[in-house]
């Protein structure tokens, strides 16, 4: 031991220095004193080597230095990749319409992880890059052992109001892996839990995510831990004030034309093709169009009548329209369910709350509403196991009639609000689940149109991402 301390060199200690340095400070920000064993593995690395980390390198087989050159960098671009996915920013891209026009369908983010505070992995052993699925092999892509709880380390700040954040899906725990959409919790609403399970040809096993692996959301942070939140007629208030719409708000509108809407005119309304419905050939909305105040001429045909979502500026322009005769909202009844989907009390997408959002070491009395409302809180997001036997509420075995909240839960929507399935469907978000703040786009591609004929947004490329991000002309 004294004979290898004798030959380490100086330039061995100024490494060995940088790189304990650097590792304290990591230690430190993840306050984990386990991870202070990991000096021993420097100490080695650097300075007694009693560990032969590079033999490879003295190998006179030229084959196998070439393979382990190759293995060497392989492991250490995994690994940085790793920790920059876990700790410092990811890519992510926007795969539906929800915030449009806000955040566009085809933009490629990078999500901050230190502007809220990374989380500390649930499932440490996992395939960086990848959510939960292995492609190609159709596996899992982490492994379910070890299993570290709920833990945040410090970061830039928090969740505000009108924050777009991206987000584990919260009902995205149990998942029907051939049919995800809708959740798990609406199908076995809908058809009941016996069909999902023995029905596997249609909706495939029945399988549990950790938090850190369900599938990423990003939503705009409407409603904050402790509010109020109730929508009445497409309007938000909080804690019974409005709340200020966001600039690129849209909403479904059914167009009556007197011709057919052209290439130009869609893209001027800023309408991508997937979202361009003619309803007038849909059997089912022609049973509605009279309920709308569409009217068909003396032989019982209507117009032209499309279906489009528009921002208040497009509605504007829409109106313009020489073609366009009438435009009536998509009425409330067409929304689908709503949270809780398994607790009828007449909300709508529309028409919603008021509905209070848990805050962290607030109590609530336990009520047949309030367990409808908060069961998944109490049982799914904060691990208690919760049922009614004797005409009493048990927790965790024991009877109780109060509940305090262990977590800050938020309430996320969509800026097109016609087009979203949000926590109007699905509930709350809580802490744990958050990911982290998209701060820039750095490529945005659009699928309708051709490589040579715009389908690089050049004007979003690199643009930082703020709480309205102008849309592409």
């Amino acid at each position: 031991m004294r004979n290898r301390m004798k030959d380490i060199t100086k330039k061995q200690w100024i490494k060995f220095s940088i790189a304990a340095v650097l590792y304290l400070l990591f230690t430190l920000w993840m306050q984990n004193g386990w991870l202070l064993l990991g000096m021993i593995v420097l100490v080695d690395i650097f300075l007694t080597k009693y560990v032969p980390w590079g033999a490879w390198k003295k190998s006179e087989n030229p084959t196998v230095k070439t393979v382990m050159e190759w293995v060497d960098d392989i492991l250490f671009a995994l690994i940085a990749v790793y920790l920059i996915n876990i700790f410092i920013f990811q890519n992510y891209q926007i795969p539906s319409s929800s915030l449009e026009k806000t955040l566009l369908t085809g933009d490629f983010l990078f999500v901050s992880k230190l502007s809220y505070g990374p989380r500390v992995p649930n499932t440490p052993l996992s395939f960086p890059l990848v959510q939960n699925t292995l492609p190609v092999l159709d596996t899992k892509s982490y492994l379910e052992w070890p299993h570290w709880g709920y833990k945040r380390v410090k970061g830039f700040g928090h969740v505000k109001r009108n924050d777009i954040v991206v987000f584990n899906f919260p009902a995205g725990d149990t998942v029907a892996l051939r049919e995800q959409n809708p959740d798990y919790y609406v199908l076995k609403e809908r058809y009941g839990i016996e069909t999902l399970r023995l029905n596997k040809a249609q909706y495939g096993d029945i399988i549990y995510r950790p938090v850190d692996k369900r599938e990423n959301f990003v939503k705009r942070c409407i409603g904050m831990p402790g509010d109020v939140f109730k929508i009445v007629d497409n309007q938000v208030y909080i804690n019974d004030e409005i709340l200020p719409n966001p600039t690129y708000l849209q909403f479904n509108y059914f167009l009556e034309t007197t011709s057919p809407l052209t290439e130009e005119q869609f893209r001027l309304l800023g309408v991508s093709r997937d979202d361009r419905v003619l309803a007038s050939r849909i059997s089912f909305y022609q049973q509605l169009f009279p309920y709308m105040g569409f009217e068909p001429d003396d032989n019982g045909q209507y117009n032209l009548i499309y279906r489009l979502p528009l921002t208040q500026e497009a509605y504007d322009v829409a109106r313009k329209l020489s073609s366009v005769k009438n435009i009536a909202i998509e009425p409330d009844y067409l929304g689908g369910e709503t949270y809780p989907v398994d607790y009828k009390n007449g909300w709508t997408r529309d028409n919603f709350g008021p509905l209070w959002i848990p805050n962290k070491g607030a109590t609530i009395d336990l009520t047949k509403e309030n367990l409808a409302l908060y069961n998944r809180c109490i049982r799914n997001y904060e691990g208690n196991t919760l049922e009614e036997r004797d005409g009493k509420i048990h927790i965790n075995n024991e009877p109780v009639t109060t509940y305090t909240f262990k977590y800050d839960y938020y309430f996320m929507m969509g800026d097109n609000r016609h087009n979203s399935a949000d926590s109007r469907v699905w509930g709350f978000v809580p802490e744990d689940h958050v990911v982290g703040k998209p701060i820039m786009i750095w490529l945005s591609l659009d699928k309708d149109r051709g490589w040579f004929d715009g389908k690089i947004r050049w004007n979003r490329l690199f643009r930082f991402v703020h709480s309205d991000t102008p849309p592409a002309p």
